[in-house]
């Protein structure tokens, strides 16, 4: 399959609005109110609706991300909600991203639907900058949302599932807390939709 761009989602991001609403994950705030604030990475974070919750929440937050439209747009939000002194904005690629902020207490992923490959080099690259006792959280379309969710790619090689990202963790020095599937929902312009979900936590040993 053919590679996607940045320039392809600049194009995407290039509207008024949110593409993806500037609604936090339902995941992210249920998984990672717990954790105690600090210093935090959400990669392919995009508009940033979950980095600027989490600066809200009192962590410092870096969002890297390859589209500079959507890191444009991340900034403005964070500054007009009051966050913008916590909140970093990294121009990179998930696969091979040297962040701001080398050492967090967590590594958020939402979203990314890429070929396995390339997730797993994502998820590795992510965890590395994870300190001891430090959290990696993961929210995803799961590869059964082909048969019966809504929205998400169509291609089962961007949708991963539970056995893929614990094989990814492998080796890493993280025990996995939580790897299940989840009935989500996504939030859309019409409102929430139905859509079967794949989430991951995992805290780094040491």
């Amino acid at each position: 399959m053919a590679k996607v761009t940045s320039d392809y989602w600049d194009k995407k991001y290039e509207i008024e609005d949110f593409l993806y609403t500037k609604v936090e994950n339902r995941f992210v705030v249920e998984y990672c109110s717990p954790l105690k604030p600090g210093r935090a990475i959400d990669l392919a974070g995009g508009e940033g609706r979950n980095s600027v919750w989490l600066a809200k929440q009192g962590w410092t937050v870096e969002n890297i991300d390859f589209s500079p439209v959507a890191l444009r747009k991340y900034s403005d939000y964070a500054s007009e909600v009051g966050v913008a002194s916590k909140c970093l904005a990294t121009v990179a690629d998930a696969t091979s991203f040297v962040p701001q902020q080398d050492q967090v207490e967590l590594g958020l992923i939402g979203y990314l639907q890429t070929p396995g490959s390339e997730l797993k080099k994502a998820i590795r690259r992510l965890g590395k900058h994870v300190v001891a006792g430090g959290h990696l959280f993961g929210v995803w379309h799961a590869r059964a949302n082909l048969a019966g969710g809504f929205g998400g790619p169509r291609d089962p090689r961007v949708l991963p599932t539970v056995g893929f990202l614990k094989r990814a963790l492998w080796g890493q020095g993280f025990d996995v807390v939580v790897c299940t599937l989840r009935d989500g929902q996504i939030q859309t312009k019409e409102g929430l939709k139905p859509s079967i979900t794949v989430v991951l936590l995992a805290r780094k040993r040491g």
